[in-house]
């Protein structure tokens, strides 16, 4: 088969939403570019305002609980991020 210069799209339905993916090659066939946008990143926005409103129910547990259970409704979002939830570094203001 022989390389050319191209661009190449794509979308696809992943178990957490929609895949968007694009990608440029060259004449060698090297890849040039990729731009992934997984599902994560779609939903970032919404899993931040949910988690706002999240924890101002219960602001009554303490600190490790509290952690515990948002990194849960992350989770809830985005079960393949179970991982990464644990970089969350919960700083709570209860004056």
């Amino acid at each position: 088969m022989t390389a050319r210069a191209a661009a190449g799209y794509g979308v696809s339905e992943a178990p957490r939403g929609v895949l968007y993916h694009r990608y440029e090659v060259d004449a060698g066939g090297t890849i040039r570019s990729a731009r992934i946008v997984p599902p994560t990143s779609q939903n970032q926005r919404a899993i931040e305002d949910d988690l706002r409103r999240f924890v101002q129910d219960r602001l009554d547990l303490d600190d490790a609980r509290l952690t515990s259970a948002c990194e849960q409704a992350i989770r809830n979002y985005d079960p393949c991020i179970s991982c990464a939830t644990h970089f969350l570094d919960l700083r709570v203001d209860r004056r």
